[in-house]
């Protein structure tokens, strides 16, 4: 370690605040840390200088990259709260990414997989900001940024309990937002289309039986129909943005949407 750099302990908590406004000696938190974009936000701000808390329900995913970047892992079930309340609290930036998808039409969606589908993409980001805010109100620094989706902002068939969860998150950023400018803490929804994830591999298979088509067709028949750029976003991609979210001239965007959506939100 230089001369003048933080010094961070192996559990990732500071000994002494960091210089600057950006993420360089920060410690974050990533939920979904183990795949997709999750991942791919741990590793941006890992090579941006902060600690990484990498969570992930699979505990070989979380410990993979955890190991790639030098941060801890965490497994833990988003849907069970005793399993956030075990999750660090000393936390600079917070990036809910955890999802998971179903389709099906409303009549059809099984109520607990709705329930579900809530509480780890709208309870556990509301817990882990219990968890986390007074910790950055202390520092007088901090940062959310809310993988959302653009469903957040506008709504597809078979998709209730997603769109709904989304939703729900835009709403919880904004008044993260409100409630936090007073200390230094923004909060922010990154909104992208369909981003080359594992989640979207499964959904272009339901959505493929969904639709009765074959699955090469779905990419762009169904899921990039609205978008006037017709390809899948990559995961580094939204990571790009999400690390700018924690950079050292952001700190006047909060309570923002920022769509990824190759134009599908311009229609």
């Amino acid at each position: 370690m230089t001369s003048g750099s933080p010094s961070i302990a192996s559990d990732g908590t500071q000994a002494g605040r960091a210089d600057g406004h950006g993420p360089a000696g920060r410690v974050a938190l990533v939920t979904g840390g183990g795949s997709g974009i999750g991942r791919a936000c741990a590793v941006a701000l890992a090579g941006a200088g902060a600690f990484v808390h990498v969570v992930d329900v699979d505990a070989e995913a979380a410990r993979a990259v955890a190991a790639r970047i030098g941060g801890t892992a965490h497994t833990a079930d988003l849907a069970d709260p005793a399993a956030v309340d075990s999750l660090p609290a000393a936390v600079d930036i917070l990036v809910n990414s955890a999802g998971l998808q179903h389709v099906a039409a409303i009549e059809e969606f099984p109520p607990e997989r709705f329930e579900l589908l809530q509480r780890v993409m709208v309870h556990a980001p509301f817990l882990l900001l219990r968890r986390t805010l007074p910790y950055m109100y202390g520092r007088g620094w901090g940062r959310v940024v809310n993988i959302s989706s653009v469903h957040g902002l506008r709504a597809s068939a078979f998709k209730s309990g997603y769109v709904a969860a989304k939703h729900a998150l835009e709403g919880l950023s904004k008044v993260t937002a409100l409630e936090g400018a007073p200390h230094g803490v923004t909060s922010n929804c990154v909104n992208p289309g369909y981003v080359r994830t594992p989640l979207v591999e499964r959904q272009i298979a339901a959505q493929a039986e969904a639709h009765g088509i074959p699955a090469e067709r779905v990419v762009e028949e169904v899921l990039l129909r609205g978008s006037a750029i017709k390809r899948l976003i990559e995961p580094e991609e939204v990571a790009a943005v999400a690390l700018w979210l924690c950079g050292p001239h952001t700190g006047h965007v909060t309570g923002a949407s920022l769509p990824m959506d190759g134009g599908w939100t311009a229609a």
